[in-house]
């Protein structure tokens, strides 16, 4: 093919993948606005806890500036929703604007230590009477909140997701007016056989030995227990119930139809409601963020397009196979070992200032090893002829607000909370001078004309197994870190993409490096739990 035929393929590629990008997203936009519609949002705090209380737009009673009121037995039944480990109350709004749109008062919040709270999280994590005991009772402080809302009922339940779930085990426990409790993703050695009351357990069928969790739960009640069966009478507080949501996991559980669906008819049943249309407006939610995430990840490509062209020609190292292999594996190994007795609570942040200096050290191990292979040999590899420093600031400027700020925002508004309150900005500082070491380093490592196909994947291969290799040697200071994967291996994955693209037009590692630094950097400094003693 022509070098003007090859030109006009990647016009028509271009211009095919820009409309499925921008058709993706406003279809993804609308469905979730189309979700909340009908349901009204107050959002308000509790102290230091950000609260959002979600109430059908045709039941919402007072403004929430007036004075709450003692509940009626009239009223809205009402839901307290929590979330679980490194969450936030957005990562619960599937369940909130369902159980709003099928006639709940549902309530949210976030955890001491999580979100857009703004008190650390007190306490052992490890001690039932540390954490835990600070967790259930900031749970029953928001649930008499939530009972004194203007249009509340008497009726009352709760529903919590992985750690919640454990937490609103002990809360129901010692709270005589649960009527009903919703368990996501349980493990919690606190159930028995009378306690919680009226007790759904919704796992995702891909969760392996929760599944055998919520059936040993159900068995306290029932002999050889089946999923999707009810055992036991709603009336007497009794009915007990394990379902495995079909082919989702530990996150996807959250956003399931089937558990959606499930929550709402326990509810109704639990209440002696009688249960109406099932409103299902909020199956899709999971779905349609997936949808987003997808065309904001493809809409990159043909943007990556209109940054400026920095170096000519491309700048990298540009190594070979026996070049490569020990830069990437002896990192992999000596970070580990040298940070072996390194604090995980550094900066009062559960294994989130540990990951910073890992991060940072392991980027200037990768970075001795580009100089020293710089240096032994006679003459670059790759010679640049110009580079135009005003063209890169703009590109990396360009891509990092793309990348970063636009992913950002569409995270803190659909999934959870991105937003950096002012204790985390300590861990945001690290956290960004440790990315922003190791993704320069790593991609100058792996840029070049040649350089071997899946170097990138080979040196983030490396990194994951480093962190696995950290946790192995001190399993119960770092073990936390294994719920990182969950985030960093579709980072790396769709960073690797949309940083490729990048250098591909400019062609300075530099400047491809940057968006996924920032990324990286801002989202390991919102998540993790900050803690106090």
């Amino acid at each position: 093919m022509t070098v003007a035929g090859r030109s006009k393929r990647r016009r028509i590629l271009l211009a095919v993948a820009t409309a499925l990008a921008l058709v993706s997203i406003a279809f993804a936009l609308a469905r979730l606005w189309q979700a909340q519609a009908g349901v009204e949002a107050e959002r308000s705090w509790l102290g230091p806890t950000p609260v959002t209380v979600y109430r059908p737009a045709a039941e919402s009673g007072a403004a929430p500036t007036e004075a709450p009121t003692a509940p009626t037995a009239d009223g809205l039944p009402v839901v307290l929703i929590s979330h679980g480990f490194a969450g936030s109350q957005q990562l619960m709004e599937a369940f909130a604007y369902s159980l709003a749109r099928n006639g709940y008062l549902a309530v949210t919040f976030d955890y001491y230590g999580h979100g857009r709270n703004l008190e650390p999280l007190a306490g052992d994590v490890m001690d039932v009477e540390g954490a835990t005991r600070t967790l259930v009772d900031q749970t029953a402080a928001v649930a008499e909140y939530a009972r004194s809302l203007p249009g509340a009922g008497q009726r009352f339940a709760i529903l919590g997701h992985s750690m919640a779930s454990d937490i609103i085990v002990r809360y129901a426990d010692a709270d005589p007016g649960v009527d009903a409790a919703v368990a996501i993703s349980l493990f919690s050695p606190a159930v028995t056989e009378s306690s919680p009351e009226n007790f759904l357990v919704i796992v995702g069928a891909l969760e392996g030995r929760l599944k055998d969790e919520a059936l040993r739960v159900v068995g306290l009640v029932a002999d050889d227990p089946e999923p999707g069966v009810t055992y036991g009478e709603f009336d007497d507080g009794s009915a007990r119930r394990a379902v495995f949501a079909p082919g989702v996991e530990h996150v996807g559980v959250l956003y399931s139809p089937t558990s959606l669906e499930e929550t709402v008819s326990w509810l109704d049943h639990s209440f002696g409601r009688a249960p109406g249309p099932y409103d299902d407006a909020n199956d899709g939610r999971g779905s349609a963020i997936l949808m987003l995430f997808a065309g904001l990840v493809l809409l990159a490509w043909p943007l990556s397009r209109l940054l400026p062209q920095v170096v000519e020609p491309a700048r990298g190292l540009n190594p070979r196979w026996r070049e490569l292999l020990p830069a990437a594996f002896v990192p992999a190994f000596a970070t580990p070992l040298l940070l072996f007795a390194f604090p995980a609570d550094f900066l009062g942040v559960l294994v989130g200032g540990y990951l910073a200096v890992h991060f940072g050290l392991y980027g200037l191990i990768t970075a001795g090893f580009c100089i020293g292979l710089r240096r032994r040999r006679a003459t670059p590899v790759v010679a640049t002829r110009s580079r135009r420093v005003g063209a890169a600031v703009v590109a990396a400027i360009a891509a990092t607000l793309y990348a970063a700020g636009v992913f950002g925002l569409a995270m803190d508004r659909f999934v959870t909370s991105f937003a950096v309150t002012e204790p985390r900005v300590p861990l945001l500082a690290l956290m960004l001078g440790g990315t922003l070491i190791y993704f320069l380093a790593d991609e100058w490592l792996t840029r070049g004309p040649d350089v071997p196909r899946g170097a990138h994947l080979l040196t983030r291969f490396c990194f994951l197994l480093s962190l696995g290799l950290a946790v192995a040697l001190s399993f119960e200071d770092l073990f936390f870190l294994l719920i990182i994967a969950v985030v960093i291996i579709p980072y790396f994955l769709i960073y690797g993409l949309i940083g490729g693209w990048v250098y591909r037009r400019t062609g300075d590692p530099l400047v491809s490096a940057l968006p996924s630094a920032v990324a990286f950097g801002w989202t390991l400094a919102v998540v993790f739990p900050q803690m106090s003693g």
